[in-house]
């Protein structure tokens, strides 16, 4: 049914399509030319493992920008957003496109020109060689063939990888011919009733050869001067004609269809401000053509809608039956009831038992009764709309068909009544747990508010000094959640370093001026720090809640590890589009399993850590960054409590690079896998993009490392779950266990964590990842003397030991590292300086 397929594309219909995973084969990627064999249109594909990876013109594109990127889909397809990122070339590559253009065509004959919906060509590109830029199409695109056009200020290099988004166009709409709108003048001020985003020809005030706001799933409101959309211009959401201005009474709109299909229902949407000579159309008459070179069946449908009851001047879906003809042509006149008539979507049930059962895979809630009105509900659900504006109510006009048996219209008017009561009960019965859920969150944010002594979970090794302290080092900004009772008491044997001095006042500045909220966490340690929320902070007014997940949809596959508190298991997801409410990646094949990180609180734990993990939960639903792991879902309603967080397939990075050699400059010489200076700063690159972005939230990750970082990049905090790494930890007297060889000497000494301090220990990260990671920091030393040495850099007598510089870092690189490593934590570099630093400079050192 061309009506639930154009719906499910608003709202679901992202799937990749395959330039990443193959799915396309490359002789369906052409190009206008390329540079090499190795920059051929084939390799214009993502690439998230190794590889060069990118397909790059011969030509400039400037001036001419007639370079392009072919995709042939092989059929029609829904595509709502593309993706493009640049170059890698195992780190040597520096080219990508900051801007492009799209053209795309439905019969490899016709191309035409994509536009947003302001009339803008230019797509916003790339800024690097390696993030993902995703661009959301509105309108979307209903095209067999795209074309991607790179574009240039100047002579420059320019590469592309490409993926599209979306799904098939099933037995879709072709196009529509109908007359070009008209301008309503209300009190001087002129409202513009076009079809802004049609993509065919206009010609004798008529449009035809194309698609356009009659079918973009946006729905017009009850005042049509005002716009769903951001700065456009008033009637932006209706197409309106003038019966004066058209010359005659009625609006003939034609409608050509892929093949020929079974008609049953058509929905207009229509404006009924009649306080302003606008009404729903009086009727409607509809001719079927049931092929392209067969006659006008006859004799044509005639509907008429009464008026009796649109005294309300809200708009309204109006619902027509067409008795099942068959047509691959439709053509309908819709009668002036009014000096204006004003469309916003028209939509059609014509679908086969194939597309119906498809849909009910994915919402089988919504198919346990009579599906002949199934597009009421399928509306209402993928919207998200206003219930009462899409809702048939008592009143709104129903077409009469002369011929219709009344029976049948009194069997689906109670279908979709039925239909109706169940999606209410369903919306109920969900917001109902998001209550529960909100209330949970709540009393786990008044546990705090209530408890004024709570101190730090992570205790200071010493709690007083005789020596001044760098400004903004000398305060532990940290309360976390009272103890249980079952911990032992803090770190009973400190070493004897000299007692610290009182805090700085309050006046004094520092990294992280907020209290923050430390957290247990499913394996025993501080995931994320966060600055407490309070209601009225706007961190906390743009949490949304928490997607709910069934239990029974995660699929055990294995242990990945566990923790003081929980355990960490890799899980499938077998058909994750079928799960509305779960955020699932978009390079997910449709048909194919999603892999996940599943973190499960044991039932067992105590009050505390089941607040934490909560919190835990609320924290990571915040963080949406290319560079840092994604959280899916929670399982909350239940125990045991469980997080759905992204996986990546190709490890973490310590395994990564601890299995390779660096690359030198006379290339390989041996069979071992290598690695280069280039694509080792990239790499670095991403990690302090994903960490300028937790700092600019004021987040404290606490465990930055390359174990906690996976492939392609992104942040997580795995790794003091895995055995694998038990060994980068220190354990205190059986309570906690500490990644001191990363911490700042304020952390180990004072258990003081703020952004600086995650500055220090990306400064360690860098260092790990520019030795390959062939060895522990400070491997030379032992614990103890790790601990010894943050004594050292407190008392500043030129005593403490720093990393040696790797063989392959640049001495201006290891400055960089050095400055992390300053006493000083206000004197440490920013993540926006050293994210700037590794992309404009550190590249070029080598």
């Amino acid at each position: 049914m061309f009506f639930i397929y154009f719906l499910i594309g608003r709202s679901q219909c992202r799937y990749a399509l395959g330039m990443e995973d193959g799915t396309i084969p490359d002789s369906d990627i052409t190009a206008s030319s390329a540079w090499s064999d190795s920059t051929e249109a084939k390799h214009g594909r993502y690439v998230t493992g190794e590889g060069d990876g990118a397909w790059c013109p011969a030509g400039a594109v400037f001036p001419s920008a007639s370079e392009y990127l072919q995709v042939d889909l092989r059929s029609l397809h829904f595509l709502a957003l593309v993706g493009t990122q640049g170059r890698h070339a195992d780190g040597h590559g520096r080219e990508f496109a900051r801007s492009y253009r799209l053209r795309y065509s439905r019969d490899g004959r016709t191309w035409i020109t994509w536009k947003d919906r302001w009339g803008q060509e230019v797509v916003s590109g790339n800024e690097n060689t390696y993030d993902v830029v995703l661009k959301d199409l509105g309108p979307p695109i209903v095209a067999r063939y795209v074309r991607f056009y790179p574009l240039a200020d100047r002579v420059m290099s320019v590469c592309l990888r490409v993926e599209l988004y979306g799904c098939l166009w099933n037995d879709g709409l072709l196009v529509y011919t109908a007359p070009v709108g008209h301008v309503m003048h209300l009190s001087g001020s002129p409202v513009y009733l076009n079809d802004s985003t049609y993509d065919g020809s206009v010609e004798s005030g008529v449009q035809f050869g194309g698609l356009g706001q009659l079918f973009d799933g946006v729905l017009g409101g009850n005042d049509f001067t005002e716009t769903k959309e951001l700065r456009v211009w008033p009637g932006y959401d209706y197409l309106g004609w003038s019966r004066e201005a058209l010359g005659q009474g009625s609006v003939d709109i034609e409608f050509h269809f892929e093949k020929t299909r079974s008609f049953h229902t058509m929905q207009v949407h229509s404006n009924n401000r009649h306080t302003q000579g606008v009404r729903v159309f009086s009727k409607v008459d509809c001719q079927f053509k049931p092929g392209l070179l067969l006659p006008w069946s006859s004799p044509p449908l005639s509907l008429a809608v009464p008026l009796e009851d649109l005294k309300d001047p809200s708009s309204r879906p109006i619902s027509l039956p067409l008795g099942g003809r068959p047509a691959q042509i439709l053509r309908c006149q819709f009668a002036f009831a009014d000096r204006w008539m004003l469309i916003s979507e028209i939509s059609f049930y014509s679908g086969t038992f194939r597309v119906i059962l498809q849909c009910s895979q994915c919402f089988p809630q919504l198919y346990t009764v009579a599906n002949t009105h199934m597009h009421f509900i399928t509306f209402m659900f993928f919207s998200g709309a206003d219930f009462d504006a899409v809702t048939p109510g008592a009143g709104l006009p129903v077409a009469k068909d002369d011929s219709s048996n009344t029976a049948i219209l009194i069997g689906c008017l109670v279908g979709i009544i039925l239909l109706l009561l169940t999606v209410i009960a369903v919306i109920l019965w969900r917001q109902y747990w998001k209550k529960i859920l909100g209330k949970v969150m709540e009393e786990a944010r008044l546990s705090q508010l209530f408890h004024p002594s709570l101190h730090s979970s992570i205790p200071p090794f010493a709690t007083s000094s005789l020596l001044p302290l760098p400004p903004g080092c000398g305060m532990d900004l940290e309360k976390g959640l009272p103890p249980t009772q079952e911990e032992p008491p803090p770190y009973p044997d400190a070493p004897p370093y000299p007692a610290l001095s009182p805090p700085f006042p309050a006046s004094v500045p520092h990294y992280a001026e907020a209290d923050i909220v430390s957290l247990q966490g499913v394996s025993g340690n501080n995931t994320y720090a966060v600055p407490a929320l309070t209601s009225t902070s706007p961190t906390a007014a743009d949490c949304t809640p928490l997607p709910e997940l069934p239990r029974h949809c995660l699929v055990f596959k294995e242990k990945l590890g566990e923790g003081q508190f929980g355990e960490v298991h890799l899980c499938e997801i077998e058909s994750p589009q079928e799960l509305p409410n779960l955020e699932f990646p978009f390079n997910v094949r449709k048909g194919r399993p999603l892999l996940v990180a599943v973190k499960i609180l044991r039932p067992d734990a105590s009050k505390n850590a089941r607040n934490d993990f909560l919190k835990e939960g609320k924290i990571l639903s915040r963080l949406k960054d290319p560079n840092i792991i994604r959280l899916l879902g929670v399982c909350v309603s239940s125990d045991p409590l469980c997080m759905v967080t992204e996986y990546m397939e190709s490890g973490d990075l310590n395994q990564y690079l601890s299995h390779r050699v660096l690359l030198d400059k006379t290339g390989p010489t041996h069979n071992t896998p290598t690695i280069s200076y280039p694509a080792l700063i990239a790499m670095a690159s991403q990690i302090a993009s994903g960490m300028k972005f937790l700092s600019s939230l004021n987040f404290v990750h606490r465990d930055l490392a390359t174990r906690n970082c996976l492939r392609p990049i992104k942040i997580a905090d795995f790794g003091m779950s895995r055995n694998l790494y038990a060994g980068d930890y220190y354990r205190i007297q059986g309570r906690a266990v500490l990644p001191i060889r990363w911490m700042a000497w304020e952390c180990i000494l004072m258990g003081k964590f703020t952004t600086a301090s995650d500055v220090w220990a990306f400064g360690v990260t860098l260092w790990e990842m520019l030795s390959v990671c062939q060895e522990q920091p400070y491997s030379n030393l032992t614990d103890e003397q790790v601990i010894d040495n943050a004594g050292e850099f407190f008392r500043d007598h030129g005593r403490q030991v720093y990393l040696s510089r790797p063989d392959v870092c640049p001495q201006g690189l290891y400055d960089l590292m050095l400055s992390c490593w300053n006493r000083d934590c206000k004197l440490r570099p920013s993540f926006a300086h050293i994210h700037s630093f590794l992309t404009e400079d550190a590249m070029n050192m080598v």
